[in-house]
């Protein structure tokens, strides 16, 4: 349940010199940045391996692939983070055993470490998405979350998912930006960033200002975030990507236009102020009104609002061969 030892060693303080040559590097930007952000990814993003983001793993599953057979005997999940995806797909009955990837080596430590916490059946191995590491039809199930938006090669990667997916076996990714929800999200966060750290310059409210080095840490962070996000997807664009890899049973779906709309400001806010100012009833009330709004997206405004407007997508296909799951 752990890194193979000849992996690399995370890198989780990117010197200045580093992050400028990650500037002409996407791949080592790509290693700097989410090594960087490897052990407060879970906290940043509100991540849990408890039944709220078991449900919602599961949801995103299911919201493209209504009827699977269950479980999966082997999965595996392309840019793994800390394994939210796949930890979380596999504590909900999706599959028995699975294999954790990411191209940064402080992502795959992380994943690994919570796949052993869990007592889950899982391995990792530091590896890139377009040269995936194992051998043809060796996988049941590929999954994802927020990765393809930082592969080069969309349709590589892809090509790739579906060589090592045994026939019949099927990739489903989520969490991808939208170009036009990319873009509003963006903004807001910017927006909510800069009033959030000006105001905070005032002396009474000094205590809800992070120390300085921080948010200069945050910004080198930020400006590498913005090398590694490579693509946003219009959602029959990505069908047509799939199709071209020699997918299957397409489909695309998309989810958060009012979440979105809420939650980015409210995320940008929290990384902008000490970790000591969100109190636990702070996030509950967070979290109960970004159900509301996904509870608004999901009964009425996906049936009023064109799907590209939302801000993520979701993607699934088929390897040709046997019956799909």
């Amino acid at each position: 349940m752990t890194a193979r030892p000849e992996d690399p060693a995370p890198n989780p303080h990117a010197t200045e010199a580093e992050v400028q040559a990650a500037l002409t590097d996407n791949k080592l930007a790509q290693v700097l940045y989410h090594d960087w952000e490897a052990e407060t990814y879970d906290d940043k993003w509100s991540i849990s391996y408890d039944e709220r983001c078991i449900e919602y793993a599961r949801g995103r599953f299911d919201a493209v692939v209504p009827d699977a057979q269950l479980p999966y005997d082997r999965a595996l999940e392309l840019g793994c983070g800390t394994g939210f995806f796949l930890l979380n797909l596999m504590q909900s009955g999706i599959a028995k055993s699975g294999s954790v990837t990411d191209l940064s080596p402080g992502m795959v430590k992380v994943a690994t470490r919570n796949g052993k916490n869990l007592g889950l059946d899982v391995d990792g191995r530091v590896a890139d998405a377009e040269t995936i590491p194992y051998e043809d039809d060796t996988f049941d199930l590929v999954v994802g979350h927020a990765v393809l938006h930082h592969i080069p090669d969309v349709e590589l990667a892809l090509k790739e998912c579906l060589r090592v997916l045994k026939p019949g076996g099927r990739f489903v990714f989520a969490g991808e930006p939208t170009t036009i929800g990319n873009f509003y999200a963006r903004k807001l966060g910017q927006v909510t960033w800069k009033i959030t750290t000006n105001v905070t310059k005032l002396p009474f409210l000094s205590d809800w200002r992070r120390p300085q080095a921080e948010l200069d840490e945050s910004s080198r962070a930020a400006a590498l975030e913005a090398v590694v996000d490579l693509h946003t997807f219009d959602p029959s664009d990505l069908e047509a990507i799939a199709r071209r890899a020699g997918a299957t049973e397409v489909l695309a779906k998309t989810e958060e236009f009012a979440a979105a709309l809420w939650g980015w400001p409210v995320r940008t806010f929290e990384a902008a102020v000490p970790e000591s100012k969100l109190t636990v009833g702070y996030r509950m009330a967070q979290y109960k009104a970004w159900l509301g709004f996904s509870k608004l997206d999901e009964k009425v405004l996906r049936h009023v609002v064109p799907r590209q407007f939302f801000y993520n997508v979701m993607i699934t296909g088929v390897k040709p061969g046997a019956s799909a799951k």
